[in-house]
């Protein structure tokens, strides 16, 4: 019910015009659209899970097949059975790939996957997928050509090598016959990197959904050689994320053309020499005591064997307790540890690790197995540092991995962080605490730190802090977001309540938006993501200092941010502010009414006009903007 008064000549009565409206159907489908879309999210949420556990119990068996298929390829040299080996070999091949592009979705949903941009020559990009699908476009009768370029790019290599794997894959899958070719075109300060094939061609009004995730063309009996229809998906993603552009033209009965468009790089680094690294080492086998723990009798009997056969001392456990067990009664340091993530009596294979390494007293080098594809797995081993192979493994795969882990050479680790740039003249005075209820992670960070120059005191959690320090320190403070009793959040708020103004850095893995909406509107100047590179962790810390120190630096990065934020559209900054609300794109492709695609395109965008290469980043530049 709404009232007003109409004015009217003052002799007159007064007169009120009163509206009344029944909202009983809108309330009735505003609650209806709610429950929808709770429906729609807890269904997203169950899929998720149900493809995690679908993925974690077929792995399991899979790899079983794939360790006999590899030692059986080492044992037989009848070339009639070896056939029959390598066709095996192919069937557990599209297998285990079917079940890594579930890995790779997940593993974007869960923000795992970080771009390392560089610049680097088109070139070796374009001789590796030439030489590697020579191979599939000669058994598919195809005549596959590929356009040399000298030309220099900017990106990730590993992941925009990845997107065209995956638009080859896509092409090859579809194209009974012709040509398949690869090339580049110069167009201004942008390499656009071309597949086109002749095959079927793709509908017009198919050419946005082809980019959602299991969404196919012509393959109505779900045909296994065609994949499950994640690969145009995986490639969209991992372009967003690099900022990259994927077009897409196509005719019907004459084939399709699809376009990756890329920065390029400067000139003059297609002129450096390439850096071969030194093999030698690795080419001299290296043997040792390999530690196996596995619950799985058949895989654990499979990897004693192969790696006994390669000549190294193998020990194998079925749980914690008993290599625990193993390795006091033996009383000596295995150079290796091979452990399942998914382990029995609640503890898993980073926990047994960490604990080996703690009563050893030493840093032993180890891998991670596990067919557990779930989103806070992938975020727990990326944190941890371990080489992380997912099952089905293969056998030359994880003996190359076991190799090159021996050979390596003991003070290689640190070469990386003796690269990072010291502290400039002055900064010796700010002391960096580190307040994180992991020990691991903040003995590393103290170390790291040190290396750089800072002084560094590190707590295990908030109480500890508060009770050490002195208000009028000069420095920052690093803090875990998810600690018990104290959040680092609290910390954050409990510092500003007592007037200190010591900057804040967040850290944390569960990479939740709210998370680090909430934190940033506490006080803290920084947000960013375990696993953080030594770079990246180094450079917030210089950048926290910073403004600290030169308000006059603070001030022009507000305005920066102010006037990035300012530039995006009316749309963009309705999507900007749902994305820190939290919501994930297919809600607000719902909630605006638009498709998901449009809103991954505006997303991109408002990546590319707020400079931020990461979420953190565009946190940091939004709030800064105010």
């Amino acid at each position: 019910m709404s009232a007003r008064v109409l004015r009217e000549d003052p002799s007159a009565g007064r007169k009120v015009l009163v509206a009344i409206d029944d909202v009983t159907e809108i309330k009735r489908e505003g609650k209806a659209l709610e429950a929808a879309k709770s429906e729609a999210e807890r269904a997203n949420i169950g899929k998720s899970r149900f493809l995690a556990a679908a993925s974690h119990d077929l792995r399991h068996p899979l790899q079983t097949i794939t360790l006999l298929q590899g030692m059986l390829e080492k044992r037989v040299h009848d070339e009639a059975t070896l056939k029959l080996v390598h066709r095996l070999d192919d069937t557990v091949s599209t297998m285990a790939s079917m079940l890594d592009k579930l890995l790779d979705i997940n593993q974007l949903e869960a923000g795992i996957v970080r771009p390392a941009i560089t610049e680097f020559p088109i070139k070796g990009l374009l001789d590796e997928l030439k030489t590697e699908f020579t191979y599939h476009t000669t058994t598919n009768g195809l005549d596959w050509r590929v356009v040399p370029s000298s030309l220099t790019i900017r990106s990730d290599p590993r992941l925009l090598e990845q997107i065209i794997r995956n638009l080859l894959s896509n092409a090859v899958k579809y194209t009974d016959k012709g040509k398949l070719l690869l090339g580049c075109r110069r167009r201004g300060d942008k390499l656009r990197i071309e597949v086109w094939d002749t095959g079927p061609g793709i509908p017009e009004f198919e050419l946005d959904a082809i980019f959602e995730e299991f969404h196919q063309l012509d393959n109505p009996a779900r045909e296994r050689s065609k994949g499950m229809g994640l690969g145009l998906a995986i490639a969209q993603r991992l372009a967003d994320l690099l900022g990259h552009s994927i077009q897409v033209r196509s005719r019907v009965g004459a084939g399709s053309g699809f376009t990756v468009e890329v920065p390029l790089g400067r000139a003059e680094v297609a002129l450096l020499p390439l850096q071969v690294e030194n093999t030698t080492q690795e080419r001299l086998p290296s043997r040792g005591t390999i530690l196996v723990i596995e619950d799985d009798p058949a895989v654990r009997e499979l990897l004693q064997l192969l790696f006994d056969d390669d000549g190294h001392h193998t020990l194998v456990a079925a749980d914690g307790r008993k290599a625990l067990e193993l390795v006091v009664q033996r009383s000596s340091i295995p150079d290796l540890v091979i452990a399942d993530y998914n382990l029995p009596d609640g503890i898993n294979g980073l926990e047994i690790i960490a604990s080996l390494r703690k009563q050893l007293q030493n840093d032993i080098p180890a891998i991670v197995l596990t067919g557990d594809i779930s989103t806070d797995t992938l975020r727990e081993i990326a944190g941890d540092g371990c080489v992380h192979l997912y099952k089905p493994v293969r056998a030359k795969e994880l003996t190359h991995h076991v190799q090159h882990i021996l050979a390596k050479a003991p003070a290689a680790a640190p070469e990386r962080a003796r690269q990072l740039p010291l502290l400039l003249e002055g900064e010796a005075a700010s002391t960096v605490f580190v307040v994180d209820d992991d020990r691991a992670v903040r003995e590393a960070m103290r170390d790291l730190l040190r290396e750089n120059g800072y002084s560094v005191e590190a707590f295990a959690d908030g109480p500890a802090f508060f009770e050490a320090y002195r208000p009028g320190c000069e420095g920052c403070v690093l803090v875990d977001a998810l600690m018990p009793g104290m959040s680092g959040v609290e910390l954050i708020e409990r510092l500003r309540a007592a007037g200190h103004e010591l900057p804040a850095i967040v850290i944390t893995g569960n990479g939740a938006v709210p998370m680090a909406v909430q934190a940033m509107k506490a006080g803290a100047v920084d947000f960013i993501e375990k696993p953080v590179g030594h770079e990246d962790l180094v450079a917030s810390v210089r950048r926290a200092l910073d403004q600290r120190r030169d308000t006059a630096k603070l001030s022009a990065w507000r305005e920066a941010a102010a006037i990035r934020v300012a530039s995006l559209t009316g749309r963009q900054r309705q999507i900007l502010d749902l994305v820190l609300a939290g919501h994930p794109s297919k809600n607000i492709a719902a909630d605006l009414g638009i498709s998901q695609r449009t809103v991954d395109n505006h997303r991109a965008a408002i990546m590319r006009k707020t400079g931020s290469k990461s979420l953190p980043a565009l946190i940091r530049t939004a709030l800064a903007a105010g």
